[in-house]
């Protein structure tokens, strides 16, 4: 099992010891939202800089906001400050209520306009000069292009039938939220893996974030990722992938309960077709570090043991 944890922290030298940290534990990667920090990618440079083999990637950054010219190049900038591979860039078209509402752009066509921008981001940090215009991006690089040193993948976002093609067809897999094992078996692998294979690319990565929380009492865990976790269930993007996978809320999604019956959901979860699990820890009770420890020792014993 590949199994990484959710990154982020007060401030750069605590993200760096934080990474430190995980890689000792033998964690596989750290997962960094696109507000930490207000932009993780300095702080991820960084970290990069202090390890030697955890991946740190992004899940994710917003599309609409950044040029995909001037994200590849952020990217390569990346790249080249750790110093080594492992660095992994996940997109995504966000949501209406922050890109309409915060940022005033449209989000009339977030399919369409992700696609054209993976399309031009993906050809440029494979060193490509890109000329494409398109409905939403226009790109023409001609040598304003600095591609990475070492090779970035792409993952997407993605939720929808559409953005599962892209993310198959152009990136190199999906980073998700909130997908169960039931959505990735029936509605995310097949649908990821059939664009893949049509477009000759590799086997796509699914990496699966999903809330985590070890607790003797499974009632008052699914409680704890409830109290957490509204604002994802008022998002309608998040709302289609729970009732999918069957969930009627985030708490549902959630991977909790006990060591045994987490170890037997992770499993389920790996066997429906997740490559990866991003797992965001969720403290549960009186004891909150306690549980934090519990779930943190279990996931780390089953990353070292892969």
């Amino acid at each position: 099992m590949r199994i990484g944890l959710t990154g982020g922290a007060s401030s750069p030298d605590k993200l760096v010891d934080q990474a430190v940290r995980a890689e000792a534990d033998g964690f596989h990667a750290l997962w960094y939202a696109s507000t930490v920090l207000g932009d993780p990618l300095v702080a991820m440079a960084l970290a990069g800089r202090a390890t030697s083999t955890i991946e740190l990637g992004t899940a994710v950054l917003q599309t609409y906001p950044c040029h995909p010219l001037h994200q590849a190049n952020r990217v390569g900038s990346v790249s080249a400050a750790m110093g080594r591979p492992g660095f992994t860039l996940g997109i995504g078209p966000s949501h209406a209520p922050l890109i309409r509402d915060v940022y005033g752009m449209s989000y009339d066509h977030p399919g369409r306009s992700t696609e054209e921008y993976v399309r031009i981001l993906a050809g440029l940090l494979r060193g490509e000069t890109v000329d494409f215009d398109g409905e939403d991006w226009t790109a023409h690089s001609a040598g304003r292009s600095v591609p990475p040193p070492h090779p970035v993948p792409v993952l997407v976002s993605a939720m929808s039938p559409r953005l599962l093609r892209v993310a198959g067809q152009y990136a190199d897999g999906t980073v998700l939220w909130m997908a169960s094992a039931k959505a990735i078996e029936t509605h995310v692998a097949p649908r990821i893996r059939a664009a893949a294979a049509a477009a000759a690319r590799p086997e796509p990565r699914i990496v699966a974030g999903l809330p985590v929380a070890v607790h003797d009492d499974a009632a008052e865990a699914r409680a704890a990722v409830a109290a957490t976790s509204g604002v994802y269930a008022g998002m309608p993007n998040y709302q289609r992938i729970l009732d999918i996978g069957g969930s009627a809320g985030p708490a549902d999604a959630a991977i909790v309960g006990d060591e045994k019956a987490v170890r037997a959901q992770l499993h389920g979860l790996f066997d429906s077709g997740a490559t990866d699990l991003w797992a965001a820890i969720v403290p549960v009770g009186d004891d909150r570090a306690a549980s934090a420890r519990r779930a943190r020792a279990l996931l780390g014993e089953l990353a070292a043991a892969n």
